[in-house]
């Protein structure tokens, strides 16, 4: 949760800064190399079925995909906002599990759900352009929603490959895969990944961000393997309580009272689906 809400929050500032893929794609390349030696520490096997690598391709592109919208979404729009809707990406873990990997919730689980889906849909709506009968989300919320799917798919995917092969070899192999993903996806649409002119400063943290993104990844797979995602993902999604906070703090976002409230109800439902 404090991983990838502190990840979040300097994605959404430097997203803006340097551009959202730029900042996907390093944070994820430092990931990585953490990884590889969080593999040497716990000597993890890595002679994966052909079934597995194909599965982690998969979880490779989701995730990838997943990432892309929600930086997309920071690039645009209100950080507090998009964050605040991101966590729909629980709610479609929870739903897969339940329709696909029978998983089931509890009564106060299933208030939760609602709880975040009314929240979501309170913070991500303008409010202002409402009452101008001008309806339409605000910025950036659409590509919110189209992360927060692909998350929700890539971590009942992920579920399964941790039960096979462990929580490390998992974090590798979709590391490894975004990277090969995110490299092709650079030559296709022929985006730069370079980071001349950038400050040195932005660069270091970018490379710190990857390494906290990629530690708390590592955790949830670990907690996959010991537990269900249909209850591991809302907690760890409770991230957004971190990012709305650093956003609020740092960036001195302002929101209206009906997007904090929806906000608060959002925290309050994820939180609810951990009993």
């Amino acid at each position: 949760m404090f991983g990838w809400g502190i990840y979040d929050f300097l994605g959404g500032v430097f997203a803006k800064q340097i551009g959202s893929f730029k900042s996907l794609f390093w944070s994820q390349l430092a990931g990585l190399i953490s990884i590889f030696l969080l593999v040497l520490v716990f000597k993890s096997n890595l002679n994966p079925s052909g079934l597995i690598i194909f599965l982690s391709i998969i979880a490779s592109i989701l995730y990838s995909a997943g990432y892309l919208f929600f930086f997309k979404g920071f690039e645009i729009g209100n950080v507090s906002i998009i964050a605040a809707t991101m966590n729909l990406w629980a709610v479609f873990t929870m739903l897969f599990a339940f329709l696909f990997m029978g998983q089931r919730l509890s009564s106060i689980q299933t208030l939760g759900v609602v709880m975040i889906l009314l929240g979501a849909t309170l913070a991500s709506l303008n409010w202002n352009e409402i009452k101008n009968q001008n309806f339409q989300l605000s910025a950036g919320v659409k590509e919110a929603i189209f992360g927060a799917f692909f998350f929700g798919v890539f971590w009942n995917v992920s579920e399964i490959i941790s039960e096979k092969v462990g929580w490390v070899t998992l974090t590798l192999l979709v590391k490894f895969g975004i990277i090969l993903f995110l490299l092709l996806f650079s030559a296709v649409t022929k985006q730069g990944v370079g980071l001349t002119n950038i400050p040195k400063r932005t660069t270091t943290i970018i490379l710190i961000m990857g390494v906290i993104e990629a530690i708390a990844v590592a955790l949830v797979n670990y907690g996959l393997t010991i537990g269900d995602a249909i209850l591991i993902t809302p907690i760890a999604s409770a991230l957004s309580i971190v990012t709305i906070m650093l956003a609020i703090i740092f960036l001195k976002e302002k929101i209206t009272k009906i997007q904090w409230t929806g906000i608060s109800m959002a925290i309050i439902g994820i939180i609810a689906t951990a009993f």
